[in-house]
């Protein structure tokens, strides 16, 4: 057995290297809560939380409280039965980004004990995925430009953030096309579309010959039926995000007929329900993307082991970690642009 003795919290701040500007807002710096499992026999497992007021409703604030009544709840319990420890943690069903964190830490002490990588614990689905890199709202020339700095590093799934000028948004991703011809792109509105709106952009992006992969939340978080509506009438695959955050939304968005993908953030849910949300998706035939909410190294390990453990992503947006400044990498794998190989 293998009894959890302690867990600590641990507050770490991080620069973006420079500003990360999407619809709703831009952000400068990243608060992130680091976890640290300790075992009676010595094995010590990490977890990193990102909080998103702006997604989740999460603070960082609200998190550091729990550290003692966590303690109490798992202190003594064995990792090896660590979907029974799942259940219990399900219970912060208000705290995703901690339910993640708590539990990714788990499976990493019980990965140290049993020396096997948490990816293969999960499955050994693959043995590397290739993540996209994002470009930032802003100016059409700002925009193409970083757009073609990404693919000169050797991404070939760019990601490109619009919503705050349609017309504008348009005319940037026709010189993007232009520039850095054989890319894959995904387009994310961050829900700052209207219906009408998202149906325009798709419409103008096909008659101009330009392809796109899918286009992500275009629409409010709230408007399914809105989502449903662009899904319908769109010539390019349509993919949930802030309209997705947990398992009970996604069996919605999948009866409401509302997605072509959905994008899976641990940071939105915690491992078990993105473990439900997979099976939810394969069974019905969605397609899955897998993302990050301003993840460091530790927290972006999190979501390469899941991704790679279950090996059912179709694109992976897990570039935070890219963007931000670190002292010391702190990831269980390894970074050959633009694919990462877990370890």
């Amino acid at each position: 057995m293998s009894k959890i003795k302690k867990i600590s919290f641990k507050v770490n701040s991080y620069e973006y290297i420079k500003p990360f500007r999407i619809a709703p807002g831009t952000s400068l710096s990243t608060n992130n809560l680091e976890v640290i499992l300790e075992t009676e026999e010595g094995y010590v497992g990490f977890g990193e939380a990102t909080p998103s007021f702006r997604v989740t409703g999460e603070r960082i604030e609200a998190l550091i409280p729990l550290e003692s009544p966590i303690n109490e709840l798992l202190k003594g319990k064995d990792t090896k039965n660590f979907r029974r420890l799942f259940e219990l943690i399900d219970k912060f069903f208000a705290f995703p980004s901690l339910k993640t964190a708590l539990q990714y830490a788990i499976l990493d002490a019980l990965s140290e004990e049993i020396k096997l990588p948490v990816y293969q614990i999960l499955g050994g689905g693959k043995e590397e995925i290739e993540t996209d890199k994002t470009v930032s709202v802003g100016s059409i020339e700002e925009r193409v430009k970083e757009a073609e700095e990404i693919f000169k590093e050797g991404f070939r799934v760019i990601k490109i953030k619009v919503g705050l000028n349609l017309y504008e948004d348009i005319e940037a991703m026709e010189e993007i096309a232009k520039r850095t011809k054989g890319a894959t792109y995904i387009v994310d509105a961050n829900t700052a579309y209207t219906p009408k709106q998202a149906l325009i952009f798709t419409k103008e992006l096909y008659k101009r010959g330009i392809d796109i992969a899918l286009l992500e939340q275009p629409v409010s978080a709230h408007d399914l039926e809105g989502l449903k509506y662009v899904r319908f009438n769109s010539a390019f695959p349509i993919a949930g995000d802030e309209s997705i955050k947990n398992r009970y939304d996604a069996l919605r968005a999948i009866k409401m007929e509302a997605v072509d993908y959905i994008n899976i953030k641990l940071m939105k849910c915690g491992i078990s329900d993105a473990l439900s949300m997979v099976e939810l998706a394969n069974t019905a035939n969605i397609k899955l993307m897998i993302g990050c909410m301003g993840e460091s190294s530790l927290g972006i390990n999190q979501s390469i082991h899941f991704s790679a453990g279950l090996g059912v992503f179709e694109f992976h947006d897990l570039d935070s970690a890219l963007m931000i400044k670190e002292d010391k990498f702190r990831g269980k794998y390894r970074i050959k642009i633009p694919y990462y190989i877990p370890n």
